[in-house]
Formats: structure tokens, sequence, C-alpha cells
């Protein structure tokens, strides 16, 4: 009930709280950043240990949005820690649980939350305590009062991330950047990541202007289907990106995300001239080679309605350009990138007509997922 009456209660100055939490990321991720260093001594005495055993098992997880948030910082932390680090929905664990979890490996489950009320969320973890003898939980939530957040214990550490973050709008916005900023520090190093967060919010806030008319523009030309395609980290991306113009048009607009090269293998079936492709450029020298050969392919083709790219230097045609990150790693590229896809999302449905705080005009789709029955592995 009280995650409902937040998504339902006006801002006091007549803005949508969407729009709010889309503007409020560059002091949201520099207020995150400062939570995630002020808890550093203790975030390191937990995790250290964990990952110098190399039985481990590394496991992200969420539902939906949270879900992304593993699967975009997945295959980069895999990278950097020189160790597989897995991305796995809690909607997979509940639902089969014997697929992914394994007997007999320990396990740091890193759970994801919004809300930290997701049944699906509390389920995961007492599927995987029940089905493991070692399960050690990272919990990452921006709700105190949620029932993740009361998930502590001697095997467990709560980072309880910044109250604005804990998104009053339907679609998920300032809580993604947060929780997926405060999981690349933990793991990518809490000095490091620290010490570049005051770039990618300049990089956010200056985006946020500069994308905003670009973006209204093309919510105004009523294209029925929009495809997002990113390679690497950015194929992540990408299906955050789809699911938040999904959210926000209330389905009215078909959405699909896929990588730069998996695009021609038939989902480029897709386009249509009222299709929309927007294609995130890597800075990576070889996968930007790709990202580019599929734009200049797709503006040949001269078939959808419009292609627009979102990189850090000037692309020709429509381009939204990150200023200040042209050598930046790609997993910084990702809090400025997404906000042209979240503004477009908010102005497709202002267009259509819809209250972008609650889009859904059937209410059979909710903020809080509601009506999900659980059932014992064994049932």
């Amino acid at each position: 009930m009280p995650d409902t009456l937040l998504a339902i209660a006006p801002t006091t100055d007549g803005e949508t709280w969407t729009e709010r939490e889309i503007r409020q990321q560059p002091a949201t991720l520099g207020a995150t950043q400062a939570i995630v260093e002020a808890h550093r001594t203790a975030i390191e005495a937990f995790i250290a240990p964990l990952l110098a055993r190399p039985a481990m098992r590394v496991v992200l997880t969420g539902a939906g949005t949270s879900a992304f948030i593993g699967d975009t910082l997945a295959p980069y932390l895999s990278q950097l820690a020189g160790r597989p680090i897995e991305s796995v929905p809690t909607t997979d664990i509940v639902s089969a649980p014997d697929l992914y979890l394994r007997r007999g490996t320990p396990l740091l489950l890193v759970s994801f939350g919004r809300s930290g009320n997701s049944p699906e969320s509390l389920a995961a973890i007492d599927v995987a305590d029940a089905a493991l003898d070692e399960v050690h939980h990272l919990i990452i939530t921006c709700n105190p009062d949620g029932a993740l957040a009361a998930r502590g214990g001697e095997r467990a550490f709560v980072l309880l991330l910044p109250e604005e973050t804990h998104d009053r709008g339907f679609a998920m916005t300032s809580s993604f950047t947060a929780m997926m900023l405060a999981a690349l520090s933990v793991f990518g190093g809490v000095g490091g990541v620290g010490a570049r967060v005051p770039a990618i919010a300049d990089a956010v806030a200056q985006v946020l202007d500069r994308a905003d008319p670009i973006v209204s523009d093309l919510a105004g030309r009523g294209f029925d289907r929009v495809v997002y395609l990113g390679s690497g980290v950015f194929k992540g991306l990408a299906r955050e990106a789809a699911l938040k113009l999904m959210e926000l048009s209330d389905g009215a607009v078909v959405t699909a995300f896929d990588t730069a090269m998996g695009f021609r293998h038939g989902p480029k079936t897709i386009v249509t001239s009222s299709t929309l492709i927007v294609v995130f450029v890597s800075n990576d020298p070889l996968t930007a080679r790709y990202d580019r050969d599929i734009v200049e392919e797709l503006r040949g083709d001269g078939r959808s309605g419009a292609v627009v790219v979102i990189a850090t230097s000037g692309e020709g045609g429509d381009t939204v350009t990150v200023e200040g990150l042209a050598h930046a790693s790609d997993c910084d590229l990702l809090f400025p990138f997404i906000v042209p896809a979240q503004l477009f999302g908010l102005r497709v449905s202002e267009a259509l007509g819809l209250t972008p705080d609650q889009p859904n005009r059937t209410g059979t789709v909710n903020r809080v997922v509601e009506g999900v029955r659980i059932y014992a592995a064994d049932a």
C-alpha cells in the first residue's frame, strides 16, 4: 500500500515524479557514491574475503530493470575481476532453481531492488538459502522500509542508497543508475570509481539539456516501433532502454533490443518506415567499428523512419553527443547514455496523453509487482 501511494502522490511543484527523478541523476549519482565511500571499510571487509575464494560464485540478480543492472555490468565486472560474474534474474532463480543454483558451490548473491518488496526478490533469497549450504548476500536497495532492507544477518550486507533514489514514478530511472553505480563501485574499486563520478555526473547533466529537444522532436513523430542496439555492456543497456519506452508508452510502442551485429540475423525484419532505431556507440575502437557499420547500413537501407546515434563523438546524421568522456571506459558511459532513452520514454508518454507516473491505464501492471504466487520447490 505505501508504494502505491508514493506512485500517485503529486509533487509540490506540479512536475511529474518521473521527470524529477530523471533530472535528479547528476545529484543522486554523487550522493550514492558518497554513501558507498562512507561504508567503504565495512563493504571491503565483507566483500574482499569472499572474492579471494576462487570457488565463490558471484551472481547479480533482480527483476525487470533491477535484473538489467546485472545484464549490463556482468561482462565488464567479469573482465575486471578476472573471474565469472553472472547475471541471473530472480524470476529465473525462483521458477527454476535447479537450473540456476549449484549445490556444493558457495554463492555471493547480489540482490538489487528499488522498493525491496518484489515477491521474487525475497523468494530468491529464501530459495538460495534453502538450497545451498553457503550463501552470502549483498543487498543494494533504495527503500529503507522495504523487506530487502531488513534482510541483514551474519552473512549479509545491506547497502541502502539515498532516499531520493526510491523512485516514486512507475518507471525506474534514478534507482537504476544509483544501484548500477553502487555495484560498479563495490566491485570496481570504491576509490577508483569515486574519482570518475564527477565527470560521469557532469556528462549526465549536459546530456539532460542537450538530448531533451532532440527526443521531444522524435516523440512527436509518432514512431510505432523503436529498436535499441548496443554492443558489449550496451546490450544490457539497450534492453533497459527498450523497457523504459514500453512501460511509459503503456505498450503503445513496440520495442526491441539487440546487439549491433546480432540485429542482422532476423531481428532486422522489424524495420519499417515508422521505426526509430537508436544505436549506442562504444568507446572501444574495435567494438565501435561494428556499431558504426550497422549505423551506416541502416541509414543506407533507407527503410527506417530515423536512425539516431548516442556517442562521445559526432557520428553524422542524428546524434546525441556526450562530451567529456571520449576516453572513458564504456562502463562510465552507461550513465549518460541511458538518459536520452529515459527522456524519450517520458516525452512519448506525454505525447500519448498518458500520466507518466502511472502510465498503465488498466491498472493491471503495477509499480511493485502484485499477484505473484511463490511455490515450494518440491510442490
